[in-house]
């Protein structure tokens, strides 16, 4: 594991016996050179599992920084990340927060990306009180409830149910009406905890559970699992997947020809540039989850700027080249404690928190409520079906008009195309 700041922080050193010899020549310094950072502390997947992500969210981060930095920093002081890789590994994450507080001697920590390495880190952020914006987890406070915690991604109040709410949303209306479901997990937290909301969903909606399973981590030929539902011919089949599994379920899903009426639901990997080159036109009529896409109803104030930015960056790093899936919500999350910084005038953990629990935040993905649970006020998860996908070229996924918004109903751009058909 490496600590490191952002860009250009290695001069730092010499920047400060620069300024105490302007300073004892007469010479005014201007304040954000001529204070300390403010040092906000964190681990990310740089390795293992979840590297796109954690890579594409530091990206974000850093933008973030340079951006802060340019118009003064902080309090008039600039800002400093400092990092370390978590590789994936929640066994790793309490270590790394010790290091950060105890060693680095930051002034905020934010989370990781991922439900477990999120889970991981809290119990030490509750001993010492601090503020923690998580990046990405699913229902992570439900069993701590520590008043200090906010969520970023926009799952709503109860994040378990909300994650697929809009799913069930699109499903009541259909016409003739789906009688039947199949539940698929990877038994992994997230997946889990995305399918048990999904299970209580469709009792709801008087929808018959025929199916109710889960599968290995990591495992992805999945083409038994996927004929054994298909010989049960479900109208819809729900997926709590990791990229690696959504990938194999589509494909195995092509290759024994399951043709349920409605196909999708909780599957990451699909929002990555790759991962929808890889699969092209297998992927039309899909139905499944995301938290941003480039429709002309999610156009907020400052995410152009913002993408222009890190699309200009991530060739160069190897990383998802649009940014769409993680990347706005890793520069809104620090975009939140620092506006709330700003606002209070202060490093005062308590301070800082109140603020950020009482506002509602303007960022590059929208404004920002958070409810009494750190997750946000109101649920917005979006349901996106993807839909005039042809052959494998990335580029047709940089602009509108393939991950087409159906619910909420507020940013709608588009219509349901019913039944699900797979590509042929």
């Amino acid at each position: 594991m490496k600590c490191v700041g952002i860009s250009g922080w290695r001069a730092w050193p010499l920047a400060i016996v620069i300024g105490g010899a302007l300073a004892l020549a007469g010479v005014p310094i201007p304040p954000a050179h001529a204070a300390q950072p403010i040092k906000i502390g964190f681990s990310m997947p740089l390795t293992g599992a979840l590297a796109g992500g954690g890579k594409a969210s530091l990206l974000s981060m850093q933008i973030w920084a340079e951006d802060v930095n340019k118009n003064g920093g902080l309090l008039g002081r600039p800002v400093e990340l400092v990092y370390h890789d978590d590789q994936t590994k929640p066994a790793n994450v309490p270590g790394i927060y010790s290091k950060l507080l105890d060693v680095d001697k930051v002034d905020f920590v934010v989370s990781s990306y991922g439900t477990a390495v999120i889970s991981a880190a809290l119990p030490l952020v509750m001993e010492r009180r601090l503020v923690f914006m998580g990046l990405g987890g699913t229902g992570v406070n439900e069993r701590f409830k520590y008043p200090n915690y906010f969520q970023i991604m926009p799952m709503g109040p109860d994040p378990r149910r909300n994650f697929s709410t809009g799913f069930f949303e699109v499903v009541k209306k259909l016409n003739p009406k789906p009688q039947t479901i199949a539940l698929l997990s990877e038994d992994a937290e997230f997946a889990t905890n995305a399918v048990h909301g999904a299970r209580e969903n469709a009792k709801e909606a008087g929808l018959k559970i025929i199916y109710d399973k889960t599968y290995p981590p990591g495992m992805t030929d999945l083409t038994p699992v996927v004929r054994s539902i298909k010989a049960l011919n479900p109208d819809i089949v729900f997926v709590g997947s990791y990229p690696p599994g959504s990938v194999g379920i589509i494909q195995a899903a092509q290759e024994v020809k399951m043709k349920p009426k409605v196909f999708g639901g909780a599957m990451v990997g699909l929002q990555f540039a790759a991962v929808q080159a890889k699969l092209g036109s297998m992927l039309n009529g899909i139905l499944n989850f995301d938290f941003w896409v480039p429709e002309p109803t999610l156009k907020f104030p400052g995410i152009d700027a913002f993408l222009e930015k890190y699309q200009a960056q991530a060739p160069k790093l190897g990383i998802d080249p649009y940014g769409h899936y993680m990347a706005p919500w890793a520069y809104a999350y620090v975009q939140v404690i620092g506006q709330a910084i700003e606002a209070t005038k202060s490093l005062d953990q308590k301070k800082v928190a109140d603020y950020i629990r009482s506002q509602t935040h303007g960022t590059i993905v929208g404004k920002v409520k958070f409810g009494s649970n750190g997750e946000w006020l109101n649920s917005r998860t979006l349901q996106i079906q993807f839909q005039n996908i042809k052959g494998n070229s990335i580029v047709q996924f940089k602009g509108p008009g393939k991950r087409v918004v159906l619910w909420p109903e507020e940013w709608k751009s588009g219509k349901l195309i019913y039944p699900y058909a797979m590509a042929k």
